[in-house]
C-alpha cells in the first residue's frame, strides 16, 4: 500500500475532506498514481460534498466510466469499510460510490448507517434525500433535505435541493425562502439566482424574476438556459424586442439551443415573416427532432399557405410531442373550429 493511499484512507476515516483532497492530488501527481482511478474518486467525493457538481462530473468521467476502474474503486472502498465497519465516514463514502456507479437503491443502506453513526452530520441525510428524489419519493426527499438543513443551516447544496423539491410540489413560498437563503450563503452562485428567478416567475412576480435572471447572467453570461428563460419573461410581458435579443443571446451562448430557435420562429411568425419562421423551426428540429413547438409552428405556416394535408401532419406531430395538456387542447380546439376533427 502506497503512502498516498494510506494518507487518503486516514483522512476518510476522520472525515478530513480538505486533507483528502490535497492528498488525492499528490497521489495523482505521483507516477504510480497517475492512471489510478482511486485518487480521482476521492476528489469526486469531496466535490460532491462541497456541491461542486460540474467538477464532480468531470472527475466521475475519469474514474467511474469504465468497468475496470469501477471494479478498482469498489475493491478499495469495500476493503476500507471491512476494516472500519462502524465508521460513519466509510459508510458515507460507500454510499457515494454505489450511487455514483449506478446502484442508487443499494446506496440507501450505507447512507442510513452513516446517518446513525454520524448523528450530527448533514451529509448522509442530504445524499439519502437525493436517492429518494431520483426515485420519485418527493416527501421522503424533503424530509431528508430538511434534516440536513437543520443539522447544517449553512449547507447551501441541501437548501438548494430543498427549494427545488418544494418548487416541484408547487410550494413556491417555501421554495423562494430556501433560494433566498442560498443566495445569502453563496451570492456568486448563478444557479441560486436563476432558481430564485424561476420560482418568482411561477409566482407571477415578473419584475423581481427579471432582476434575478439578470444577476445570474452577470455571474455567468454564457448560460444559454438563463438567456432563454429571460426571453420567455420578456415575451410574456410583451417586450418582444428584448425577448428577441435574449433568445439570440441564448443561441450565441449555445448554437444548439433548440428552444431558442423555436421561440425566434414564433416571433417571426407573429410578424408574418413566414420564410424566416420556417428556417428557425427547421433549425430547432435539427437540434431536437421531437420539438413540439417547432412542429406546431410549421403546421401554422402550412395552414396559412393553404396546404392543409401538410399542416395536419405537423399538427399531429405537435400533439404527439407536447407534454402540456393546454397546448394539446389549444390545437384540438383550433382544428375543431376549422372542421378538421370530429366532435
Amino acid at each position: 500500500m502506497s503512502t498516498y493511499q494510506q494518507q487518503c484512507e486516514a483522512a476518510i476515516v476522520v472525515g478530513a475532506w480538505d486533507t483528502l483532497f490535497a492528498e488525492s492530488l499528490d497521489w495523482s501527481r505521483d507516477p504510480d498514481g497517475a492512471k489510478d482511478p482511486r485518487p480521482l474518486f476521492a476528489r469526486n467525493v469531496v466535490y460532491l460534498l462541497q456541491g461542486r457538481f460540474a467538477d464532480a462530473w468531470k472527475a466521475h468521467a475519469l474514474c467511474l466510466d469504465v468497468a475496470k476502474d469501477i471494479a478498482t474503486v469498489r475493491t478499495w472502498v469495500e476493503n476500507l469499510l471491512d476494516r472500519y465497519p462502524d465508521n460513519g465516514y466509510c459508510c458515507l463514502v460507500m454510499g457515494i460510490f454505489l450511487a455514483q456507479s449506478g446502484h442508487s437503491e443499494q446506496s440507501m443502506r450505507p447512507y442510513s448507517d452513516a446517518a446513525r453513526l454520524l448523528p450530527q452530520s448533514a451529509y448522509p441525510h442530504y445524499f439519502l434525500a437525493q436517492v429518494h428524489e431520483r426515485a420519485g419519493h418527493l416527501e421522503m426527499a424533503i424530509k431528508g433535505y430538511r434534516e440536513a438543513v437543520r443539522l447544517a443551516p449553512d449547507y447551501a447544496p441541501a437548501r438548494m435541493n430543498l427549494g427545488v423539491a418544494y418548487q416541484d410540489q408547487g410550494r413556491l413560498e417555501m421554495a423562494i425562502k430556501e433560494y433566498r437563503e442560498v443566495v445569502k450563503l453563496t451570492p456568486n452562485d448563478s444557479a441560486a439566482h436563476s432558481n430564485l428567478a424561476c420560482a418568482l416567475a411561477e409566482q407571477g412576480k415578473m419584475e423581481p424574476a427579471v432582476q434575478s435572471y439578470k444577476t445570474a447572467l452577470n455571474l455567468n453570461p454564457q448560460d444559454a438556459e438563463v438567456h432563454f428563460a429571460l426571453g420567455g419573461l420578456y415575451e410574456v410581458r410583451g417586450r418582444l424586442d428584448l425577448a428577441h435579443k435574449s433568445y439570440q443571446d441564448a443561441l450565441n451562448a449555445d448554437p444548439d439551443c433548440g428552444p431558442a430557435h423555436s421561440a425566434l420562429g414564433w416571433l417571426a411568425l407573429g410578424k408574418h415573416r413566414l420564410q424566416e419562421a420556417t428556417d428557425m423551426f427547421n433549425r430547432a428540429l435539427k437540434c431536437n427532432e421531437e420539438d413540439a413547438r417547432a412542429y406546431h409552428g410549421i403546421a401554422e405556416i402550412y395552414a396559412l399557405r393553404g396546404k392543409h394535408q401538410s399542416a395536419m401532419e405537423n399538427y399531429t406531430k405537435a400533439l404527439k410531442y407536447y407534454r402540456d395538456p393546454e397546448k394539446k387542447n389549444q390545437i384540438m380546439n383550433q382544428l375543431f373550429q376549422q372542421g378538421q376533427v370530429g366532435d
